[in-house]
Order: structure tokens, then sequence, then C-alpha cells
């Protein structure tokens, strides 16, 4: 069944994307992650209350809460130095640097969870990479680099990693839909920190209506995304979760050929392809 959730993770996952692009042509992109968590955080305390494990509250040990608030802390730490390693650089460098989060997941789910390592994961890991680095098209630019910019893009990919990580073991003794929820309380957190730190608030009353539906939608699909990914996390392998959920590229790359009609040249469906060839030699 786990691999059943890390599909529809993914499947939900890509929706997410078309859905955000849609949602902040004229809008703020820091509100409107903050404004997406929002529903989120209703839309997962909904489904705790659906599968009544509310009352699991009161039995949670405080190690389970700390690593899930750990794993909440990650996500906004992630983002952070996600958008300021892109102020700073390059794009498609930045981009490129925060793919690898995926194989350095694999790689401390191997150390910490003693997962299974053999040939048919390092050489979709390797084909992964290269896949992820083919998909990034260069782009000449004139604006001059801040060196810092490399320091945030690590940061983000680890805490990116971490994100994971300390949610599988937040979420090991706990109904994996209460987990989400609590969670993405500490995100909805953080990304209002980030709202008021880039003192973007004023214009939360700016956004569109028809915007507003986008981001309520994409609100959703990110919500339905992660309660998939970590009831998969819960009872699957975090090493082939991870990679699974990351094949939400296939759909936003065919949402984004039917609504934006954007199409991708030979290097780049190269690169897809052994991405989706990496991840699928994973499964063996």
């Amino acid at each position: 069944m786990w691999i059943l959730y890390a599909f529809g993770s993914a499947f939900f996952a890509g929706i997410t994307v078309v859905l955000a692009k849609c949602g902040i042509h004229d809008t703020n992109s820091h509100v409107a992650t903050a404004l997406r968590t929002i529903v989120v955080l209703i839309f997962s305390w909904i489904m705790v209350f659906i599968v009544g494990s509310f009352h699991e509250i009161a039995t949670l040990s405080y190690q389970t809460i700390l690593f899930l608030v750990l794993s909440g802390l990650s996500t906004g730490a992630s983002w952070l130095c996600y958008f300021r390693a892109l102020q700073l650089g390059n794009i498609n460098k930045v981009a490129a640097i925060d793919k690898t989060s995926v194989v350095l997941t694999m790689i401390l789910s191997f150390i910490l969870f003693h997962e299974t390592v053999n040939i048919y994961k390092i050489i979709g890991m390797i084909l992964m990479m290269t896949g992820t680095f083919l998909m990034l098209e260069k782009k000449e630019t004139n604006q001059k680099e801040d060196n810092h910019w490399l320091i945030y893009a690590v940061l983000s990919v680890v805490f990116a990693s971490l994100t994971t990580i300390l949610g599988k073991v937040g979420i090991s003794h706990i109904e994996s839909n209460l987990g989400t929820a609590i969670r993405t309380s500490v995100v909805l957190v953080m990304a209002w920190v980030v709202v008021v730190a880039t003192n973007a608030q004023n214009s939360v009353k700016e956004v569109p209506k028809h915007e507003l539906i986008y981001i309520f939608l994409s609100g959703i699909a990110t919500g339905t995304s992660w309660l998939c990914f970590y009831r998969a996390l819960q009872i699957g392998p975090a090493s082939l979760v991870t990679p699974i959920d990351k094949l939400s590229i296939l759909v936003t790359v065919l949402f984004s050929y039917i609504v934006f009609h954007e199409k991708l040249n030979l290097k780049s469906f190269i690169g897809l392809m052994m991405i989706v060839a990496g991840t699928l030699i994973m499964l063996l």
C-alpha cells in the first residue's frame, strides 16, 4: 500500500505546482505560500477528525512531538534558505543543488534507518542525479552573483532532507493524519514568519479573487499530497518513498503542456526519462 500512497503523493504534488503557478501571477509568492498553508492546515485537521485520531494527542510522547516540531521547523528553514539562495544566485544553479535533496535523503535513510543498499538503488540515484541536471537549462545572465548563495542553497538541501527524516521518526508511533496536522501547524507559523520578514503582509488584501481560488485549490492538493506522503513514509522505506514522490515532475510537465503549452526540448526530455528510469530501477 505504501507504493500507492507514494504515487498518490506524487500526483497531487504535481498538480499543486501548476495550481500554485496560476495563483501567483500577480500575488507575492511568500503570501501565496502562507495562504496555501492555512488551507493545508484546515484540510489536515478535518482529516484528523474524519479518521477519529484527535484523541491520540493526549497520549503523544514528548519525543514524538519533538520530532514533528523539528520536521516542521526544518521545512520552514528550507524555504527560508531556498528563497534567500534564489535572491542571491542564479536560479538554475540553485534549483540544480536543491534537487540533490532526494539523494541526500536516501543516503541518510541508509545510515539512520539501515535501509537496504543494493546495486539498483545506486544506479537509480546516479540516473536521477544525471537526469535532474539535464532537466536544467543554462541561461546567460549579466547579474553579478553573491558567493553566499551556495551556502544558502546547500542549507536548503540539508533542511529539506531533514524534513523527511525527522518526519518519518515523528510519525512512527502516531496516526499519520494527526502527525501531518501537527507538523503543518508548525509550517504555518514558519510561513507567516517569512511573510513578515519580507514585509509582505500588507499585500494580503491585494490578492486577486481568481488567484485566491487557485491558491485555495493548490492548498487542497498540497494537503492531499502531504497526507499521502507521510502515510507512505509511515509504512514504507524513506529511501524509496522520497524518489517516487519526486515523480510529481511527470504530472507537472503534463499539465504544464496542457495549461501553459510549455514544451520540453530533447535534452530536458532525456533528463526526464532518466529520472523516471532511475526511480523505477530502485523499485526492483
